[in-house]
């Protein structure tokens, strides 16, 4: 499948335009103070941007990022303006074609933020072991709609986990299916090339997870998928796709279920951009100065990870209550068409 994505991807598409799916999200969808970080990015590498919203997590000073999938770097240049000088962006991607066009314009960036905090690398995010990558080098690995088009999906799983720092997260959006695709339509090159027929089944994405070691993977945000193109709607038939975040921590304490051990939180408001509330995940909305209750894994997300010193911690897991209640089983994403909000990117 290589071929056929550097061929949609590198020849095919000459710009955002070209895709026949919903899966590129509009600008407007972003929080404001991303919306600035674009408006520094060149023209070129905007126009061959083939992502979903901007995937951009919180608090990203001084932290060293892994794109996955960088395609023409828009993604890259953004976080390089949050990570800032002490922090890196590196990028990786194996179509020439979009390489070329992030690296024709890293001096222009370098001279728009005032650093040079960039490095793209060719290669295949199934063989991440091949480049001269340190395990556990990186506090967050990113990726935008581009994980479906693998095909070797447990192999990028195993690489982010090796590659992670303890503590660190893997936060990206995605392309996921509400059953399992059929082989004629993986096999159908444009249907691959508009992330549709290499998504997962959302259930199979959690084991995938898992057998990784990321044990509770958690959902940021989510929106069904339209296809807007009548005849690649009419190839899948009643098959429903989402667009989703998620945000998987590399975390070794982490349990395959959420246990109940008594445990709070009480957010700061010290993050610049969320003062009033933090999301951790689509079902933990924190206020600032409020007690709220969380299961075991949550607290340790939040007190293993870059967050801890904005959050106060109350209780530890001496003692077990049960499961935590509410953690079910059922398919995570909403149904209905809604305006995206909150932060990261919109798939």
């Amino acid at each position: 499948m290589h071929d056929v994505v550097q061929n949609y991807y590198g020849k095919e598409l000459q710009g955002t335009d070209d895709l026949k799916t919903s899966a590129c999200c509009d600008i407007s969808n972003m929080p404001e103070w991303l919306k600035p970080l674009l408006a520094n990015i060149h023209d070129e590498v905007l126009s061959r941007y083939y992502g979903c919203g901007l995937v951009c997590p919180t608090l990203l000073e001084g932290c060293r990022i892994l794109d996955l999938g960088s395609g023409s770097g828009r993604d890259v240049y953004a976080l390089a303006q949050l990570v800032g000088a002490t922090g890196h962006v590196v990028g990786v991607d194996m179509t020439d074609e979009q390489l070329a066009v992030a690296k024709q314009h890293q001096d222009y960036h370098i001279d728009k933020f005032g650093y040079d905090n960039v490095t793209f690398l060719h290669g295949y995010i199934e063989k991440l072991d091949e480049l001269d990558l340190a395990a556990g080098s990186f506090d967050i690995i990113v990726s935008n709609c581009v994980i479906n088009l693998s095909p070797d999906k447990a192999a990028v799983m195993a690489s982010v986990q090796r590659l992670l720092k303890p503590g660190g997260e893997f936060y990206f959006s995605d392309v996921y299916a509400d059953r399992r695709i059929p082989q004629h339509l993986i096999d159908d090159p444009v249907l691959y090339g508009e992330c549709l027929s290499g998504a997962l089944y959302w259930k199979d994405f959690i084991r995938l997870a898992r057998g990784a070691e990321f044990l509770d993977p958690r959902l940021v945000e989510d929106r069904p998928l339209e296809i807007t193109d009548p005849a690649l709607a009419a190839k899948i038939g009643d098959i429903q796709f989402f667009s989703a975040t998620y945000r998987l921590f590399k975390i070794a304490a982490l349990e395959d279920a959420c246990e109940d051990y008594g445990q709070a939180v009480i957010y700061k408001g010290s993050i610049e951009q969320s003062p009033h509330r933090f999301d951790l995940d689509k079902h933990h909305a924190i206020e600032a100065g409020r007690v709220f209750p969380v299961c075991g894994n949550t607290f340790r997300m939040l007190q293993e990870s870059r967050f801890a010193p904005h959050f106060e911690f109350i209780g530890d897991d001496s003692r077990h209550y049960g499961i935590f209640a509410g953690c079910g089983e059922l398919m995570p994403f909403s149904q209905t068409m809604m305006p995206a909000s909150g932060v990261g990117g919109c798939c």
